[in-house]
């Protein structure tokens, strides 16, 4: 029901690329991901969302949380969240990067683990370590928000409970 995100930058052979995340707060999976050379609204979140709605269903009572960058704020981000009711679109306050302390982790996360890690030469060569890093941060990582299980044993554990109710 909580998804969280944000854009962050990466050094690509001496050029910033941004990388968009969205994740879910339930089980800490990245649920989509996008490496854009440019901040536009349409390279940048616009085709995280796709994505993410794509391959996780959007709740009843779904909350999107982000901090208050433009691509966020934009009309088209906007009409998207305006146009479904069951989406409530939720912003960090003015000058406080606490609110959005997930997904902030989230990148310390991967800038040290990954990204920091290699001088990227090209987009391709960029796209490719972190597609690995999220794959295996998907996974195979521990997270001791979940009691030190991946995201993905958090999902199956979910979907398991969830087959039981119904």
């Amino acid at each position: 029901e909580k998804w969280v995100s944000d854009i962050t930058y990466i050094k690509v052979a001496g050029q910033w690329n941004y990388l968009t995340i969205i994740m879910d707060l339930a089980d800490r999976k990245i649920l989509a991901w996008t490496l854009s050379e440019d901040m536009t609204t349409e390279n940048t979140i616009y085709k995280t969302w796709i994505k993410a709605k794509n391959r996780r269903q959007i709740t009843e009572n779904h909350i999107f949380h982000s901090d208050r960058g433009v691509q966020y704020a934009s009309r088209k981000m906007k009409l998207i969240f305006n146009k479904n009711s069951t989406i409530k679109q939720s912003m960090s306050r003015k000058a406080n990067c606490w609110d959005n302390a997930v997904a902030e982790s989230l990148f310390k996360t991967i800038k040290y683990e990954c990204t920091n890690r290699y001088k990227f030469k090209n987009y391709l060569q960029a796209y490719s370590k972190i597609e690995n890093y999220i794959q295996w941060y998907n996974t195979q990582r521990l997270h001791s928000s979940l009691g030190y299980k991946t995201p993905l044993e958090v999902e199956i554990q979910y979907w398991k409970n969830n087959k039981k109710v119904a």
